[in-house]
């Protein structure tokens, strides 16, 4: 498969079909995506990893991260609706692949994971309803595995890298993009607003 096949498998999966503002559900979208799990699989984070999708929402990259070699995906949200129909996209996926997923669906707080896992690949609420949302999840995906992948707004930058430093990791690689946010929800003006989103590969300090 190819970065561009995954981009459009993933462009057909389902997302929210009534996103909650304050859960701040935001479909990722489905280019970006792809480009954050292939490089992910060309850096060896991907095949043959357990991982966890902490926030896995419909399950975009969680579901992108199994269609491309990783061992299993631990999907945890605390919206059992949006699990609901990240369960429809693993059976779609399925059948789209012709082969069987290895996932668990845990619906609950992330605080209250503690599965022994390889990496987390997140997109995490960004704190704009719930202030420091972005740093639990971040907290938590650090004391759950030594790589991680996570989206923080570009603002955060300078405060994202001393929770990075404090807590004994440290930022590999930057990305930017600007982050496509659609028209879902009755205060949105725009049909399609973008927002400089930063993306963070960070590791454990050996």
């Amino acid at each position: 498969m190819s970065k561009k096949e995954l981009g459009i498998m993933l462009s057909r999966l389902k997302v929210f079909e009534s996103p909650s503002m304050k859960l701040e559900q935001y479909p990722t979208d489905s280019d970006i995506a792809s480009d954050l799990l292939w490089n992910a699989k060309m850096r060896g984070d991907i095949e043959g990893k357990i991982i966890a999708d902490l926030g896995s929402g419909t399950g975009i990259l969680g579901l992108g991260a199994l269609a491309i070699g990783a061992k299993k995906v631990f999907f945890v949200d605390i919206d059992e609706k949006a699990m609901s129909i990240a369960k429809e996209n693993k059976s779609m996926l399925e059948k789209d692949l012709g082969k069987k997923l290895n996932a668990e669906f845990l619906v609950g707080d992330v605080n209250l994971f503690d599965k022994k896992i390889d990496v987390v690949i997140m997109n995490p609420p960004f704190g704009t309803k719930s202030e420091n949302v972005d740093t639990v999840f971040l907290l938590k995906a650090m004391s759950l595995a030594n790589v991680i992948y996570s989206f923080h707004k570009s603002i955060t930058k300078e405060y994202i890298e001393r929770v990075v430093q404090s807590n004994g990791f440290r930022t590999t690689h930057y990305i930017k993009y600007d982050f496509p946010l659609k028209q879902t929800m009755a205060s949105h003006v725009k049909r399609i607003e973008r927002i400089r989103v930063g993306l963070w590969r960070i590791e454990k300090n050996s």
